[in-house]
This record gives C-alpha cells, structure tokens and sequence, in this order.
C-alpha cells in the first residue's frame, strides 16, 4: 500500500502534507506501542544507531563532495532532555533527509523485511529487541515511550529553506512539511507518554533523567565510534538558560583500536551482543 496524501492536488514543497503509513508500518507501531513495550529502553539504541548511520554516510558522500561537510566538520552526536517538556532529543550532524527522502524512509519499509520481522517475533522481550535492530525498523522503536514524534531534518548541501519538519502520533498518519533549518543533519524530538508503569514497574519518568540515558547509552551504544555527547550534569539548566557545557559520555572508539590492556571480558561480551544482535554471550573472543 502506497502513502496516500490528503492534500487537494498536487502539494507544493512548501505545503503541508498529511499522509498515510503504509500498511505495514501501521501494524508495526500497534506492535511496537502495545507488544514490545517492556523494551522500551532501546529506542535510543536504535536511534543513536541511525545518527551515526547519517554520519558515516555524510563522511562518504564527502569523499567526492568535501563541500558537503562546509564548517561542521566534527561530526557527533548529542542527546538532550527537559523534564518540564517531557522530550528527549537525538541530534546528529550526519546526511539528513530531503522531503521525499523523510517521507520514503520514515513512512514506508521494505515489505519482504517487514514479513520476516513479524513471522521471527517469538513473545521473548530480549529476543524481539534484538529482533527490531536487525530488521532496520528502529526508528518506530521511538513510539514505544513517545505519545509524539518530530523530526527535524536538512540534507546536507541543500539549501537552508529546504529544511522539513515530519511529524506523527504513531496513530497510522504522519504530515511533512518544509521548514527553514539552518544546519544540516536530523533532530528526533521524543514527546514522552505519559507516566506510567510497564510490566517490569518503570516509568517513562525514569528516562527524564541524565544518570539513566547516561546508563543507557554505555550499556547498548559504548562501541559507537563517534562522540555521543549530553550537558554536563547539573548545568543543563540554570536561571532558566541553557549551557552549552558538554560531555563525551560514550568511549567513543571502536573496540579493536583500544589497547587489550584496558579491555575487560564484558567489553568483549557488551560488543558482541550490540554489534552481533544476539542476546547471548560469545563463545569465544580474540584480539587483533
């Protein structure tokens, strides 16, 4: 099923757009929001696993088009939070979308993948996280603690007007529409749900908090290579500014350029299960 687009005519690019999920992708967020939802941690896994997706591509792309990366050149990835708002925000400096490239990869997916997805979903919590990693249907792993998502993106070497906002309740439609974003690059803004308790006694309230996403971060996302940076604790917010005081909280490395004499066996295992999308432990290791 196509996206349709409830627009009169042909929509301009400055318009704004309310479209269809594809059909897929709407029993994919009734699964995500009702079945998978004692996981809910992992959606900034997956997130942080597609900004440092956009940054590889943008440091590719740039190989043969330098003028892509202009004065932004150190490429990371920041996460923010505000406890009054409720949000979480995932920002990467990497590709970013154009228009029709938000609403192809953020309202369709591979139905062959999608098929395999459903029919390898086993009712195991730890198995099925898993599971959504390997199937490139993290984003929507999202709707699992957000009620609203707002994404917020330009495609690097695009003009600053050609920025687009793209927007959903995870209810079986989304609207895109252009916006004016100076930089490049995406920025997911998470509207939490409300508080309440999943199966295992958390609250969404628990991930407002700069230790937990902190302790998030190291436990599924350590490996990544790019810095993975949050305002430094107890400067986030002060009179009602914001700082710009930031920390690297990721080792921000890749496990093979580390010295062996710093590693320990649950690096080696930690790496294994994020980067092998396997919740067991390797049966055996070496390094090189």
């Amino acid at each position: 099923m196509s996206d349709t687009s409830k627009t009169s005519g042909q929509a301009s690019p400055a318009e704004k757009q309310t479209l269809g999920f594809q059909t897929e992708v709407r029993q994919l967020l009734h699964l995500m929001i009702h079945s998978l939802y004692g996981n809910r941690e992992i959606f900034l896994r997956e997130l942080i696993s597609n900004a440092s997706d956009a940054c590889d591509k943008l440091r590719f792309e740039a190989l043969d088009s330098p003028e892509l990366l202009g004065t932004d050149a150190e490429l990371a990835i920041r996460i923010d939070f505000d406890r009054d708002a409720r949000t979480i925000r995932v920002i990467d400096n990497g590709i970013g979308m154009s228009r029709e490239e938000a609403i192809t990869n953020l309202g369709t997916i591979a139905r062959s993948g999608t098929r395999e997805f459903f029919g390898q979903l086993s009712g195991d919590k730890a198995r099925d996280a898993q599971l959504i990693g390997q199937f490139g249907v993290g984003f929507y792993s999202a709707f699992m603690v957000a009620e609203r998502v707002v994404v917020l993106t330009r495609r690097a070497g695009a003009a600053a007007d050609e920025g687009v906002r793209w927007e959903s309740d995870g209810t079986g439609e989304f609207t895109v529409e252009s916006i004016e974003r100076p930089q490049r690059g995406t920025e997911v803004i998470l509207h939490l749900r409300p508080a309440e308790a999943d199966a295992d006694g958390d609250s969404t309230d628990s991930l407002l908090d700069g230790w937990r996403l902190r302790s998030i971060v190291r436990r599924y996302s350590d490996h990544v290579s790019l810095p993975i940076l949050m305002r430094k604790e107890g400067s986030a917010k002060e009179g009602g500014n914001e700082t710009d005081e930031w920390e690297t909280v990721n080792q921000a490395s890749a496990l093979w350029s580390r010295p062996k004499s710093e590693l320990t066996d649950e690096d080696y295992k930690a790496f294994y299960r994020n980067l092998g999308l396997d919740g067991a432990d390797p049966l055996a290791w070496t390094h090189n």
